[in-house]
């Protein structure tokens, strides 16, 4: 059976409190066969405890099924790229060097790659991945673009990043600030590897009442 169309995977960076809820939920997925396929990655850990959620992005033309030699890693004919099939995984790695997202992993005491498959048993039939049903801030979301964009009005859904000269399509969406991206449907990946977090300014206002209202950050 098809995954629902209408239905999407949507990643808000911003929302993730680094509960790891999402990890160990993962375990439970049967298609896992008990490993976690997500990780948590730290933004700038020497500076910051924001992390992010990572799971496969499902592209619509997968660099890790292209550069395979022994064609184990296919893509279901609704776009959900799945992990290498053992018959014919040679533990080779290319997969892993290849994707720009950093997902594909290899298990070389089993000598295949396995990966985030969106719990295809579940999404395949409707039902959300095991990290969506327990992230407690919904920065793992799986619904429908109207329903993320009522959730989220002032977000923007991308599914378009730019590696290069390359443009990467996915079949899941990266939530980003409304107004940031523009009228360009796309991140420019390697343009934003060289940006800076904006400074937060703390501003002291004259004594009130009030003394919640003396600090404005």
């Amino acid at each position: 059976m098809a995954k629902p169309a209408e239905l999407h995977f949507f990643i808000d960076p911003n929302r993730c409190i680094g509960c790891q809820a999402c990890v160990q939920a993962c375990t439970e997925c049967d298609t896992h066969r008990g490993e976690s396929m997500i990780h948590l990655e730290f933004i700038d850990r020497a500076a910051s405890t924001q992390t992010v959620p990572v799971v496969c992005m499902h592209c619509e033309q997968p660099t890790c099924a292209e550069v395979c030699p022994a064609d184990a890693i296919k893509r279901t004919g609704d776009g959900v790229v799945q992990s290498a099939r053992k018959p014919r995984c040679i533990a080779c790695g290319n997969c892993v060097v290849a994707c720009p997202f950093g997902v594909p992993e290899l298990y070389e005491d089993r000598q295949i790659m396995m990966k985030c498959d969106m719990c295809y048993d579940r999404t395949s039939v409707g039902k959300k991945p095991m990290c969506a049903t327990v992230c407690p801030s919904q920065a793992l979301f799986f619904g429908t673009l109207d329903q993320i964009g009522q959730l989220r009005p002032l977000s923007e859904p991308v599914n378009q990043f730019r590696f290069g000269h390359q443009v990467i399509s996915t079949r899941v969406f990266m939530m980003m600030p409304g107004g940031l991206v523009g009228h360009r449907p796309l991140v420019d990946v390697t343009a934003a590897m060289q940006d800076r977090p904006r400074e937060r300014a703390i501003r002291l206002t004259p004594a009130t009442t009030d003394p919640f209202s003396q600090v404005e950050v």
